[in-house]
């Protein structure tokens, strides 16, 4: 008898009973149900924590706060989706005091060298956020592909008080993500940042160096 086969038969020979698997628990921690400004304020303070920024805005002045933000960081330019409402508005709101406005409206191929090296800022939609650990959720879509939001130095996001969840589990559910999902789905938490060299957090190091939040109550 081999030595492979003498210790399988030892371990087929072995007391102690045959053993049992445990119950899978798939339970899910339930939260209180938070208010709409408990979610704020707790998305607010989780993602500052991580360097993350967040101006509370309104539906009419949510493009003055976004101009101020861009002027302060003297971008040259803004990169905005072409279909979506938010690249809509600012296409035609015809202010004098925003930056170049870029669309992403052709293959990467061909505009790579201009996007990793020129493109200043740019701002998306989100799909809401998780208030629990300071998220953002984005689902990626040919209008607004995945690079806008991990390419340029400084990435703007737009969230509705409305759409901020407590939990991810809550978001998943109220959204039905069960039904179908696309290609990449992303949780943003704060700005790009790595611990590869010598375990020490730094931010910026690749992709966005900073995250803003718009959020619009």
């Amino acid at each position: 008898m081999s030595s492979r086969e003498t210790i399988l038969q030892r371990l087929r020979n072995r007391t102690g009973g045959e053993l049992t698997v445990p119950e899978c628990d798939f339970s899910v921690l339930v939260r209180d149900d938070w208010s709409t400004k408990e979610r704020i304020e707790r998305f607010e303070k989780m993602i500052e924590s991580v360097h993350g920024e967040v101006h509370h805005c309104t539906e009419d002045m949510w493009m003055e706060r976004l101009a101020e933000v861009l002027n302060t960081r003297g971008a040259r330019n803004l990169l905005i989706p072409k279909q979506h409402e938010i690249g809509q508005s600012l296409r035609t709101a015809g202010r004098n005091d925003l930056p170049e406005l870029l669309i992403y409206d052709e293959p990467i191929e061909s505009w790579q060298s201009h996007l990793f090296n020129e493109v200043d800022a740019s701002i998306t939609s989100t799909r809401g956020g998780i208030a629990e650990t300071g998220s953002l959720i984005l689902w990626p879509n040919e209008d607004e592909p995945r690079l806008m939001s991990l390419v340029p130095p400084v990435h703007i996001a737009v969230l509705r008080a409305a759409e901020l969840y407590t939990t991810f589990h809550e978001a998943m559910k109220a959204q039905n993500w069960a039904a179908g999902m696309p290609t990449n789905a992303l949780l943003i938490s704060g700005p790009s940042k790595t611990a590869d060299i010598e375990q020490t957090l730094a931010y910026g190091v690749h992709g966005p160096k900073e995250l803003i939040v718009l959020i619009i109550e």
